[in-house]
């Protein structure tokens, strides 16, 4: 079948379905509803008194009123107009205007399935309301007791193929953040090579290692993730590179969630002596480094990436574009053929 070039673009605009997406912070979902949009879903969020956190999309199934303005109640959400309770499961439990009408029972309401890791919420984004959600699969360093992380999270009025186009060219670390304390070295010439990995691929500066941002992984497990290794002068504190692990996520058009999780391997007095130096020193640098990015990103003008003129530094970026581009033809096929 011929997919329409307007339906694979607007699927890789609102992101790859049959994905977990990083969607908040977990310190911003609270007992009071919060209305988020990611991946062309309204979604509100909230937790009960237990902590337990629950996500569905923002919509009553009666009249299609914003929950987000309801009272949560447990596991369930009110809507404010006529009372309809929605439970996590996405099922109108309850009509109190009319008792026992054929909006009760029904699981009219998409619910998300939800895990938190590492300071964040997770979102399973199913190609409909019910498929199942996949493992949530996170990059090793989560679960390796060695590593001590921040989450650095933000919003940017761009595209999100615009930030992971950004994280994807190593080279612009030379250019754009040459006064950085961290990206200052190495050479303003290189040649890349790609190397294929089992869940996805790295680009890398031949020759050239551990001396500036030389490498970029792109890595597909269930959840999409692009990690890399800032070099870090001894002034930096102990743990050697710094690592960053990187998730984008859609918001609305023209919106992007942007997460950065910032590591070291490091422990004992070492991590205490690098989470305080991170904190009182390093942050407002890194801060500093992202917000140079943010600035160029979101001063590209609308179809600036339908003029460009490639070389071989952007090999790495053509590769995982071709990449989305793939997996959103073969699920709209799939969509289609039921």
């Amino acid at each position: 079948m011929t997919i329409s070039p307007e339906s694979l673009e607007t699927r890789l605009r609102r992101g790859l379905r049959n994905q977990w997406y990083p969607v908040l912070p977990s310190g911003h979902v609270t007992t009071t509803p919060t209305s988020i949009y990611r991946c062309g879903f309204r979604i509100v969020l909230w937790r009960d008194h237990l902590g337990n956190a629950y996500a569905l999309e923002d919509h009553c199934p009666h009249r299609g009123a914003p929950l987000s303005q309801g009272a949560p109640l447990g596991d369930r959400i009110a809507c404010p107009y006529h009372g309809v309770q929605v439970d996590a499961r996405g099922v109108a439990v309850k009509v109190p205007g009319s008792p026992g009408c054929r909006l009760e029972g029904l699981h009219a309401t998409r619910s998300f399935p939800l895990e938190e890791h590492a300071g964040a919420i997770f979102l399973f984004v199913g190609e409909t309301k019910d498929t199942p959600p996949t493992e949530l699969r996170l990059p090793a360093e989560f679960s390796d007791p060695d590593y001590s992380h921040f989450l650095c999270y933000t919003e940017w009025g761009g595209d999100y193929r615009y930030v992971i186009d950004n994280v994807m060219d190593p080279m612009h670390g030379t250019f754009l953040h040459h006064h950085s304390h961290s990206m200052s070295e190495g050479d303003s010439t290189a040649d890349f090579r790609i190397v294929e990995t089992d869940d996805g691929f790295i680009f890398e500066k031949e020759g050239q290692r551990g001396v500036n941002f030389d490498w970029t992984e792109f890595l597909d497990i269930g959840s999409m993730w692009l990690r890399l290794e800032i070099p870090y002068p001894k002034t930096g504190g102990p743990g050697g590179s710094f690592t960053i692990l990187g998730s984008y996520t859609p918001m609305q058009d023209g919106w992007s969630g942007v997460f950065h999780w910032r590591l070291r391997k490091v422990t004992g007095w070492q991590r205490d002596a690098w989470r305080f130096l991170y904190r009182n020193r390093l942050e407002a640098r890194h801060w500093h480094v992202l917000e140079q990015d943010r600035v160029l990103i979101e001063d590209y003008e609308p179809g600036a990436n339908e003029r460009e003129i490639l070389y071989q530094h952007d090999a790495g970026l053509v590769r995982l574009r071709r990449y989305l581009k793939r997996c959103a033809e073969t699920q709209l096929e799939e969509l289609a053929n039921g």
